[in-house]
């Protein structure tokens, strides 16, 4: 399967039902006191000088519609200093029919968010409701990180494409920790080994699942990843998946070692997929710059991909992107993000992206650190 060439610049993808953001409005987030402001579909570049609040903005539209941010774990920092409390509120437009999202975050107390006013169990909730993909320079960790990084982000794709297949990952963790906790009260005297045996099938059966998850994975994005990198200057990419999910033989033969260390030697908890230029593991033998594009380019396969498959343009939340390209290849991006159905890019120069966005939002900061946006 290839991914399909770019669409002519009609302003938004056709035939797309990812969400529109049409109004963001967010009280008492990171530098925002308060902002109520409109955006248009299509192509949006966020503009204005380093330290301003383009970033906290991206981030808000990744909270308000994925209920986590991308940058940190730790909800407290995303109220701004000296409040209690921050609110996020999106509206927009999925398909024809309008939404309305909304996370809030209170100190001591959690987060809550809402979907067209009802209230959901928990803010990651969203996740499962609007497709959102996010670049940022720390996602670099993606190609130059360890295995786990790797493993968690093919995961989040196979989970994207596949939402019944969501939480595979999760189980099948759940299972190896279990035949973990198993197997320290088996070293300790506390179990006979008979308590091992459900626990190899879970593992197995589980691990058989994920496995061939990552694989079709791996496999569904790499023709147009290879495509996407090589548009953006890094030739013969590819992704490299060649692991084998463990038999109940297999762990059965592993139980004295196992039992030693007290953990599960052998699964796909452990392995890792290959991120390549020809023959070359970027993680250890690419540029930071050929680790940028590689993220880049598999942004914008699995974007091609969730629309072929699932009839969903993800929102695209790009910080960062155009600043290591050269005005081709920024031209390149350009041409394909117009081909989406809203991308919001920045940049601290209106004049690095190619061509007239379809709106260009103005970031300031005033004197108390306060953030501003409005159109430009």
């Amino acid at each position: 399967m290839r991914a399909k060439p770019a669409r002519p610049d009609n302003g938004a993808a056709s035939g797309a039902s990812g969400l529109i953001v049409g109004a963001v409005s967010l009280r008492d987030f990171r530098s925002y006191a308060k902002l109520d402001l409109e955006l248009e579909p299509g192509l949006v570049l966020v503009t204005g000088p380093n330290g301003a609040g383009k970033t906290n903005l991206l981030e808000s539209l990744h909270v308000g519609t994925q209920g986590f941010s991308p940058r940190t774990r730790a909800d407290q920092q995303l109220v701004r200093f000296g409040r209690d409390a921050a609110r996020i509120a999106l509206r927009g437009d999925r398909a024809g029919v309008p939404v309305e999202l909304e996370v809030t975050l209170e100190l001591g107390t959690g987060k809550r968010a809402s979907l067209n006013g009802a209230r959901l169990r928990a803010a990651e909730q969203l996740r499962g409701e609007v497709t959102t993909l996010v670049f940022t320079p720390d996602r670099l960790v993606v190609v130059k990180g360890g295995p786990a990084a790797r493993r968690a982000y093919f995961d989040r794709v196979l989970g994207r494409l596949s939402p019944s297949r969501a939480g595979l990952s999760a189980e099948y963790g759940a299972a190896v920790g279990q035949r973990n906790a198993a197997l320290r009260r088996v070293a300790q005297g506390l179990s006979s080994r008979d308590a091992l045996p459900p626990w190899n099938e879970q593992v197995s059966r589980l691990g058989a699942e994920l496995v061939e998850g990552r694989r079709a994975t791996a496999s569904a994005l790499e023709p147009g990843f290879g495509e996407r990198a090589g548009e953006l200057g890094l030739e013969a990419a590819g992704l490299g998946y060649a692991a084998e999910a463990p038999t109940v033989a297999e762990l059965e033969a592993r139980t004295e070692r196992d039992l030693e260390r007290g953990t599960t030697s052998i699964g796909p908890h452990l392995d890792d997929v290959a991120v390549l230029a020809g023959d070359r593991d970027l993680r250890a033998f690419g540029s930071q710059g050929e680790q940028r594009l590689a993220v880049l380019a598999l942004l914008l396969a699995e974007a091609e991909l969730l629309e072929e498959r699932r009839g969903v343009w993800p929102l695209l939340l790009l910080d960062d992107v155009l600043s290591e390209l050269d005005p081709e290849r920024r031209r390149i991006l350009a041409d394909r993000l117009r081909a989406t159905g809203q991308a919001l890019v920045t940049s601290a120069s209106r004049n690095a992206l190619p061509g007239e966005p379809a709106q260009t939002i103005a970031v300031e900061q005033d004197r108390d650190g306060t953030s501003r946006a409005g159109a430009a």
